[in-house]
This record gives C-alpha cells, sequence and structure tokens, in this order.
C-alpha cells in the first residue's frame, strides 16, 4: 500500500500497487478492526494510533474502536494454557508475557514503582483458572488495575515501531543487559504462539510480526572447551563435595552421588534428583543399571498443580510414560551403595534428599558445588569456566565418552539425547582429558585411583 487517503471510521480510499481500490464498508469495533488491520498492514496501524492514543494527559481517553487490550488478552490466554503445560512451562509463559505486558503499555498517570509494577505482573497476572484476587496484595492489586487502564490494543503490533520495540524488549533482562539467546528465543516463540492464538479467536486478521524482520542472536552449538573437566578433576571435585558443610549434617557428602550421577552416567539435574532406590540395580561388583522415568524439575510452588517447589513430569522430549536405560559403571555403582548404607532413602524412595528428607533444591546445589571448586582447584582455575556450572558435568561425561572413541548414536541414547545434537554440540575433550580415557569408552570416566569417600572427613 502507498498511499492512504481517507481517515478511521468512514469510507476507506487508497492506493495499492498503483491499482485504485474502495471500501464501503464502516470500520467497526471488536474483531472488524483487527481483521481491516491485518489485511491492510502496517500503515493502516499508523494511522488507527489516532484513534487509539489517548485522548490527553489528564486521562486514557477513549481507546478507539479497538476493545480488547493486549493485557486482558494475554491474561486469557495464560488461562486457556494452564492445563496440561508444564510447571515450567507456565513459567517461562508468564515471564514472556509480563515483557510484552510491559511494552504495550501507555504512558499514563498514575504508573507504579518499577518493583511493584514487575512483582504484581510476574506473580499475579498470568496464573492458571484456581488464582484467586483475595490473595493479591492491595499493591498489587492496584497496579494490575492501572495495568488494565493502560494497555494499549491488542491489534497496535500492527504498527511495525511498535512491534519492534515488543521485541526488543524480549532481549534485555531486568538489570539492563542482553538476555541469552536460548532465553530470547523461547520468550519469542510464546510472543508468536500468542498471536496466533488471536488469529484463532478471530481478534486478529493477520500475524503481526509476519513484516517484522528481526531474528534471535544465533547460539553456540558446540560446549565451551574450557568448562569440561578431565576425569581425574572429575574425582577430586567429588571428593571435594565431601568436605562441604558440617559433618554431622552431612551436606556435602550427602549430594556426593548426585554429583557423581551426572558426571558418571550423563544425568540431567532434574534426572538426578528424581532417581529412587527401586528403580536401581547396584549389584557389589560390576555395573549396575539404573531405569529412568521421572524427571523432577524445580519451578516454584505458583506454577505447579500441587503447589510444591518441584514438578514432576516424564523425560525430557520424550512421551509419557517412556523409559531410558541408563548402565551405571562400577565406580557410580561403589558412590551409590555407600550412599545408601550411610543415609539411606528418602520416604518415597529418593536416593537424594536434604537432612529433612526434601528435594535437593538449587540453592544447595549451587553452595555445595561452589564450594567444592574452591577446595578442588587451584587459585588460577577457581575464576575459569571450568567446571562452573552443574550442568558442565553432564557436558564433560559426554565429551569424555565421544573422545574416547564412543559411537556418538550410542552417547546419545545413554544421555537421552538425539543423534544430531551429541555429536556437533559436544566438544572434543582430547585436550581435557587424560590419556587413559581413549582406551575405551566404558572406561573412559572412570580413573584408576579409588572413589572419593562419603565417611572420611571427622
Amino acid at each position: 500500500m502507498q498511499q492512504l487517503v481517507a481517515g478511521v471510521g468512514g469510507v476507506m480510499v487508497g492506493r495499492q500497487r498503483g491499482r485504485a481500490f474502495r471500501h464501503d464498508v464502516p470500520v467497526e469495533r471488536g474483531r472488524d478492526v483487527a481483521q481491516v488491520a491485518g489485511e491492510f498492514g502496517a500503515e493502516l496501524a499508523r494511522a488507527l494510533r489516532v484513534g487509539l492514543a489517548p485522548a490527553g494527559p489528564g486521562g486514557c481517553g477513549s481507546r478507539g474502536p479497538a476493545e480488547l487490550t493486549w493485557y486482558a488478552f494475554a491474561v486469557a490466554y495464560a488461562r486457556d494454557h494452564w492445563v496440561g503445560r508444564a510447571a515450567t512451562t507456565r513459567n517461562e509463559t508468564s515471564e514472556a508475557l509480563m515483557l510484552v505486558t510491559r511494552a504495550m503499555l501507555w504512558d499514563v498517570p498514575g504508573r507504579p514503582r518499577e518493583d511493584v509494577l514487575h512483582r504484581a505482573l510476574r506473580s499475579w497476572a498470568f496464573l492458571g483458572p484456581g488464582a484467586s484476587e483475595e490473595e493479591i496484595p492491595a499493591q498489587d492489586r492496584l497496579a494490575l488495575a492501572w495495568v488494565a487502564k493502560a494497555s494499549r490494543p491488542l491489534v497496535d503490533p500492527h504498527d511495525p515501531a511498535l512491534a519492534r520495540g515488543v521485541l526488543e524488549a524480549l532481549r534485555r533482562k531486568r538489570d539492563g543487559g542482553t538476555a541469552a539467546p536460548e532465553t530470547v528465543r523461547r520468550k519469542r516463540k510464546v510472543l508468536v504462539n500468542a498471536l496466533y492464538y488471536a488469529m484463532e479467536q478471530g481478534e486478529l486478521g493477520s500475524h503481526p510480526l509476519d513484516r517484522i524482520r528481526w531474528r534471535v542472536p544465533k547460539q553456540a552449538r558446540s560446549v565451551d572447551p574450557r568448562s569440561v573437566i578431565n576425569p581425574h578433576q572429575a574425582q577430586d571435585l567429588l571428593a571435594a563435595v565431601s568436605y562441604v558443610g558440617g559433618y554431622k549434617r552431612a551436606k556435602g557428602r550427602r549430594l556426593v552421588g548426585l554429583f557423581a550421577g551426572m558426571y558418571y552416567a550423563g544425568l540431567r539435574p532434574e534426572e538426578a534428583v528424581a532417581v529412587t532406590l527401586p528403580d536401581c540395580t547396584l549389584p557389589e561388583t560390576g555395573w549396575g543399571r539404573l531405569v529412568l522415568h521421572r524427571t523432577r524439575p524445580q519451578a516454584g510452588k505458583k506454577w505447579t498443580d500441587s503447589g510444591q517447589m518441584y514438578d514432576e513430569r516424564g523425560l525430557k522430549n520424550r512421551p509419557p510414560g517412556e523409559v531410558r536405560i541408563v548402565p551405571l559403571p562400577p565406580p557410580l555403582v561403589a558412590i551409590w551403595r555407600d550412599s545408601v548404607q550411610m543415609f539411606g532413602a528418602a520416604q518415597d524412595g529418593r536416593l537424594f534428599f536434604t537432612e529433612r528428607g526434601n528435594i535437593v533444591g538449587y540453592t544447595i546445589w549451587h553452595r555445595v558445588w561452589n564450594g567444592a571448586r574452591t577446595l578442588a582447584l587451584p587459585p588460577a582455575l577457581v575464576t575459569t569456566p571450568l567446571g562452573k556450572r552443574r550442568y558442565d558435568l553432564r557436558h564433560s561425561a559426554l565429551s569424555t565418552w565421544l573422545a574416547a572413541g564412543a559411537d556418538p548414536a550410542e552417547v546419545a541414547m545413554r544421555a537421552g539425547n538425539t543423534s544430531k545434537s551429541s555429536s556437533p554440540a559436544t566438544p572434543n575433550a582430547s585436550t581435557t582429558a587424560s590419556p587413559s580415557t581413549t582406551n575405551a569408552s566404558n572406561t573412559s570416566s572412570t580413573p584408576t585411583t579409588s572413589r572419593p569417600c562419603l565417611g572420611l572427613r571427622r
């Protein structure tokens, strides 16, 4: 469209690609505006802004022909997509909708403080059907009332300038930094799906982002080789875990097997905390076996159906009920047997738990692992990426297996990945693994020295 002659609310006359056209249909309220906006694209959306803007500095004024605001739609979208979703997915959806909502607000009087606005939107705006308004603090309730009044119409993202501003808001973290590419990709996916849902409901005639050339930054597909630990470093780190915390409370000793499972068996953190004794075969000698069938990701009480901090899900990217058989090397079997003999199992059979029998949380994970790195690594390596994250144990396991000559398909099967994702995403560990790791894949992650002892410290 090259030119728009008439305004909103009457007869439309313009030119498109050199041809005259005429629409003798008045722009009606509600869905008709969305359909017309989608049909005529960004130039009509810019014209609509004249009628959609606030009437004056003293109030919100008329919202023009569009009645449905973005905030009202986003609240309904979150509730409609609550049942059956994973708790982590609900949490990620809420975060993305919060960022988009903040970018879709008019600058009207009475704006709450930024911390109050963030808390109200993040904690209360996009909950499931069971949420009650009586639970919302008064200050947050007033903030949400202001958001409902200040929200832009749903059709406004047809304006390319506004749409690009919304997308750029997905890049920024709360402290002003740039979010990780994978985080941006997930948030953009929520926005795209929400707008498609608006089209299904007849609120939009076309997708507002179709005309926007905006791409998520590419993410590195390979693991940083500097983060990969070799087998001897892994054993030093596992031994150091047993020295973290007091001896009576056994804060670190309880978690030696948890970290060992990530390194020797390549388990994900949410898989490791869900390991139960009945699912394990732990012989006195030789290899063991784990039947893995569930995960316990930490999401938060607001996002789980049970109201607990942890959700209970099946295996990642697998159909419900599917299991994965994980071989356990002899050093890991010995560590897990020692853990059972010393601490037993939780009431639900979990192998690893806190002093009170709870699931090990992220805070405990980080404190124990950071303490172990300080004890086990030279000062010059503590500040480097070497084993800095708990997930680096899993990456190191896969890297060591591949460097030892293991079949990538077998590595992918053991780790619960696809063959495509395990090979190119894993670096060559020849620079970090000891020479003995290249002999055989089954012993590649097993140093010849003794295993960490859970009862050494006094």
